[in-house]
Formats: C-alpha cells, sequence, structure tokens
C-alpha cells in the first residue's frame, strides 16, 4: 500500500515541500536561477507535478501544463517520500532503472545538493501524517 492516499496528499507533502523550498532563503533563489522546467510523473497514486525553475521564484503546478520539459523524472510517490525523508539516493534510483528520465540528468544531479537542507522541513509536513499511519 501506498504512503499517500491520492493525488492530493501527493501535492500536500511533497509539492508542499517544493513550495517551501521556493521560500527558502538559501535553496529558493538558487532553484530559481536553474532556469529549467522539470515534470515528475509519480505513480501509485499518479500525480503530475511541474515545477517551474525560474527567476523571480519556482513555482509548482499540477497537472499538464503547455510549457515542454526541460527534464522528466518518472517513479513511484513512495520513492519520492523516501528520497524527501532522505533515505532515498537519486543517483543509485537512476541507475537502478526505479527512477526513469529523459533530458539531460546532469541538471537534476547538479540540483539534489540543494534538496539536503530541506529533507527536516518535509519530515516536519508528514510528522502528523505519519503520527496517524505509525
Amino acid at each position: 500500500m501506498s504512503y499517500f492516499a491520492d493525488e492530493a496528499e501527493v501535492d500536500q507533502y511533497i509539492g508542499g515541500v517544493f513550495r517551501a523550498a521556493a521560500e527558502h532563503p538559501e535553496s529558493g533563489p538558487k532553484f530559481a536561477a536553474a532556469n529549467m522546467v522539470m515534470r515528475v510523473y509519480y505513480t501509485d497514486p499518479d500525480c503530475q507535478m511541474n515545477i517551474l525553475m525560474r527567476e523571480p521564484r519556482m513555482e509548482i503546478v499540477i497537472g499538464d501544463i503547455d510549457e515542454p520539459a526541460d527534464v522528466t523524472l518518472m517513479m513511484k510517490s513512495d520513492t519520492g517520500d523516501k528520497y524527501w525523508r532522505g533515505e532515498y539516493n537519486l543517483a543509485v534510483g537512476l541507475a537502478k532503472g526505479e527512477v526513469k528520465a529523459k533530458g539531460p540528468v546532469n541538471k537534476i544531479l547538479k540540483l539534489v545538493p540543494l534538496t539536503k537542507p530541506l529533507f527536516p522541513m518535509y519530515r516536519d509536513l508528514v510528522a502528523d501524517k505519519d503520527a496517524k499511519v505509525g
């Protein structure tokens, strides 16, 4: 069984940490400066998340958008959850084929270090859900 009940929860928690990243004083401006569109297709439950990294700030849009993605990632929603908890290595996941990518993967891997300070924020976001599940 998946950690997330539905698309709304994927957006609430994973989308929530991306929204928090946009506001983060260190990571936010660096994400915005990446000047790219990253689309993530999460499965089980399904959620299409578009992360528009452009100055002045990063924006998160759920569902279809007209803009093409520079990089597309495909993974299970539970993999996204593990990643944001700091329990999943994205580079290893890509190498094993657990995470599929289209586009210049090196662009994504350059952003990975920016996410590490956000792991505690994600764990705070899911703490109430963990307490109810656990």
